[in-house]
């Protein structure tokens, strides 16, 4: 099919030779076909001159203090529902009221036999290696 279309091209085109040794060739077909190869530009939307930008709108912020000490509010991902109540303290386990707020030890205060000394000297080399990489000094 292909080779029909491109002899079609060929016998449509009329070439004239003037003194010059250079052809001038000209087909009616064959700039139709170079101009319908190329698609239309996409009509911007928002971008005109009367257009009003719609600015975005957060989810409203809850300040009722006693739906706030009684619900998780922000908590529901689903779109219909309600926010979950809060529990009395006793049914929360003891760990989250609790969290181990301490610095990490150092690499000399650890024993090396143990899992938490391979751990941080992995990371300490980690954190290293990729300052040697940045070309920064230490």
């Amino acid at each position: 099919m292909s080779g029909i279309s491109l002899f079609r091209i060929f016998t449509l085109t009329k070439c004239t030779t003037g003194r010059n040794p250079t052809v001038l060739c000209q087909s009616s077909l064959l700039n139709q076909i170079q101009a319908r190869g190329y698609a239309k530009k996409g009509a911007t939307k928002g971008k005109g001159k009367g257009m009003l930008k719609q600015e975005l709108v957060g989810p409203e912020v809850c300040k009722d203090p006693v739906r706030l000490t009684t619900y998780a509010v922000g908590v529901n991902i689903y779109k219909q529902g309600e926010d979950p109540k809060l529990k009395p303290p006793e049914e929360y386990p003891e760990w989250l009221f609790n969290p181990k707020l301490r610095t990490p030890k150092k690499l000399h205060e650890l024993e090396p036999d143990t899992w938490e000394y391979w751990k941080c000297l992995r990371k300490e080399n980690i954190w290293r290696s990729n300052r040697l990489h940045k070309g920064k000094k230490f």
